[in-house]
């Protein structure tokens, strides 16, 4: 065969992309990025990009992954066009296909049994040879078998020449056909195999351009032959355009595991506090880029994307810069959302509207809800306040002392506000000859049973009068 290369037949016709998930666990970094990537450049071009669970593993398959997948896809406010898509559903078009190809020359019944596929990788494993299908029933007449003998129907591939693609994102990339061995397409009970499956799927659904992971990059070589057997025998098949796009490392260069941040989308938001923009505006970033810009609404991001700023190397994930991006979008967020947030993380205690309120105090200092939620806590604490250790240790005799006197000063206070409060303490430490932080310490021990906090004039204006000196009072010497 001589040398193929995918042209831009795919590129004449509007833009459509897919995500295609294994429902066998939750939607992972790395699968959030491309759909991410996929959903950017269908919208980018005005196309449509299209979802599919890839569900034919039925063992591993679930119904709860189905729903995380879709959880976190909805999360993230990545949208997709149509009905989604479910594999198996589809296994008998796949079947159709396969005895298309076989009735017309393009595959074969291979009638070797698991026998005799375990001798032949013993033979090529003591020769040192590539463990692939031989070949053997590939030009043998079918009623050379028993009589009702199991088969599974075989893809021929080519042998000669070699297949070249030119990756969209990874270059032109090229392999020898005698490497692509003649794998299944049909098992021997009738269902489909994925190489199958995926090039049918992609080909009914309309796909223009193949959007994926570079593990992926081999199975291109694979299916590629399918399209364009059909192709042949009915036309309109055209070869899509492939983007292989590198994977997610740790910030260590090595696979990313859980010890990197390898987790659920859901992990992020439930147990991390991480906002869907933020996520979204960094895995946009993670092996992508334009410019020296750092963050982009979505909108931009539309306007931005294109695969020829996706990078050859693998991209390594950072959780500080994640963390960090994620206090950009904190400080910049709307209050009350942000309080509507992270009201459930304290408990029935919260007040949304106190906590509304004190957000531009509390959201400065924040990486994530978790933090938010912990700085905000000690607006709903019921006294006696449990301290911490840390903060029980500055409750000297000395600090009682202390605290009876700012009592005394701020039960006198007429102007409950920061300014006044702040030009009421100053003074006192001043007339005492100590420093604010020694001041500071003891009663934001007594505020908030924590030894951090927000601003301490914002603690007292926060927690008003009544509250403020009912703390001090409990730790203060009669």
């Amino acid at each position: 065969m001589a040398s193929d290369s995918v042209t831009g037949t795919a590129a004449d016709r509007p833009v459509v992309t897919r995500f295609a998930p294994s429902p066998t666990g939750f939607l992972h970094i790395g699968g959030a990025r491309t759909a991410l990537f996929n959903w950017l450049y269908a919208r980018h071009f005005g196309g449509k990009v299209l979802l599919r669970i890839e569900d034919t593993d039925r063992k591993r398959s679930t119904q709860e992954a189905i729903d995380a997948i879709l959880d976190g896809l909805d999360w993230l406010g990545l949208d997709f066009d149509g009905d989604t898509v479910f594999q198996f559903e589809r296994a008998a078009r796949h079947a159709e296909v396969a005895e298309k190809l076989l009735a017309n020359g393009h595959a074969y019944k291979c009638f070797a049994t698991p026998e005799d596929l375990e001798a032949m990788r013993e033979e090529q494993r003591a020769a040192k040879k590539p463990l692939r299908y031989d070949g053997r029933w590939r030009d043998r007449d079918p009623a050379e078998a028993p009589e009702g003998a199991p088969f599974v129907i075989r893809l021929k591939t080519p042998q000669d020449g070699e297949t070249v693609i030119d990756d969209a994102v990874q270059g032109r990339v090229t392999v020898k056909n005698v490497e692509i061995d003649d794998y299944v397409l049909l098992r021997g009970d009738g269902t489909p195999t994925y190489m199958l499956a995926v090039v049918v799927d992609d080909h009914d659904m309309g796909v223009t351009h193949i959007v994926r992971g570079d593990d992926h990059l081999n199975n291109a070589f694979r299916q590629l032959p399918i399209i364009r057997a059909m192709n042949a025998l009915e036309g309109g098949w055209p070869d899509p355009i492939y983007a292989h796009i590198p994977l997610i490392h740790g910030n260590d260069g090595a696979k990313l595991s859980k010890r990197h941040g390898a987790m659920g989308v859901d992990a992020y938001r439930d147990e991390l506090g991480i906002l869907p923009d933020a996520l979204f505006n960094y895995l946009l970033r993670l092996g992508w880029g334009h410019g020296d810009q750092e963050e982009f609404t979505r909108e931009e991001a539309i306007a931005a994307f294109d695969l020829p700023g996706v990078g050859k190397s693998p991209s390594r994930f950072d959780m500080k810069k994640l963390l960090s991006m994620n206090g950009n979008y904190i400080r910049t967020a709307d209050d009350a959302q942000l309080a509507e947030l992270i009201a459930p993380r304290i408990g029935a205690a919260a007040d949304v509207g106190l906590l509304t309120q004190a957000m531009p105090v509390l959201k400065t200092r924040a990486r994530d809800l978790l933090e938010l939620a912990d700085g905000a806590a000690f607006l709903f604490k019921t006294r006696p306040l449990k301290l911490t250790e840390q903060a029980a240790a500055l409750i000297t005799p000395e600090a009682r002392e202390l605290l009876a006197g700012i009592s005394a000063r701020l039960t006198a206070e007429q102007d409950w506000t920061t300014a006044a409060l702040e030009a009421n303490l100053k003074a006192y430490a001043e007339d005492l000859g100590l420093g604010l932080g020694k001041l500071a310490q003891p009663l934001r021990a007594a505020l908030t049973g924590q030894t951090t906090s927000p601003g301490i004039f914002d603690v007292l204006a926060l927690l008003g009068q009544e509250e403020s000196l009912a703390r001090i009072n409990a730790l203060a010497l009669a």
